[in-house]
């Protein structure tokens, strides 16, 4: 494989400055087309949602969520830090006594407090989270 082949598969190497995370085996992710292969297997997952996780380490995660026209994630606890960017779709943070409408190409911090997500048609989130 030449390089050219190697960003088309999505496999190009970068170099890590020194303290920064590894990830062996990491792969560019495009994704709009991850968005697009989760919304379509939506129809395997009776609850309404799937999800992919693209990088965990130790101390962040990042997963693309699919959800189908009107899923909600309940209502649950925040993470130290967390953000919530719409790759496709619209959907609605709760959190309190406020409402965020999130379209595609958004991306919103979590506030640190108590929230849900509802999908308004087939959506797809990235979500990031600090893990400490």
């Amino acid at each position: 494989m030449n390089q050219n082949d190697d960003i088309v598969h999505g496999h190009q190497q970068h170099d890590r400055p020194h303290g920064h995370e590894s990830h062996e085996h990491s792969e560019m992710v495009v994704l709009s087309e991850l968005a697009d292969a989760l919304i379509a297997d939506l129809r395997n997952h009776p609850a309404g949602r799937t999800a992919k996780t693209i990088l965990s380490g130790t101390v962040m995660r990042a997963v693309v969520i699919a959800l189908k026209d009107g899923a909600e994630m309940s209502e649950h606890d925040s993470p130290p830090a967390a953000t919530l960017y719409v790759i496709k779709g619209k959907v609605t943070l709760r959190a309190s006594d406020r409402d965020w409408a999130v379209y595609p190409g958004q991306l919103i911090p979590i506030p640190p407090q108590r929230h849900s997500v509802q999908a308004h048609g087939d959506s797809a989130i990235l979500l990031t989270v600090a893990l400490r």
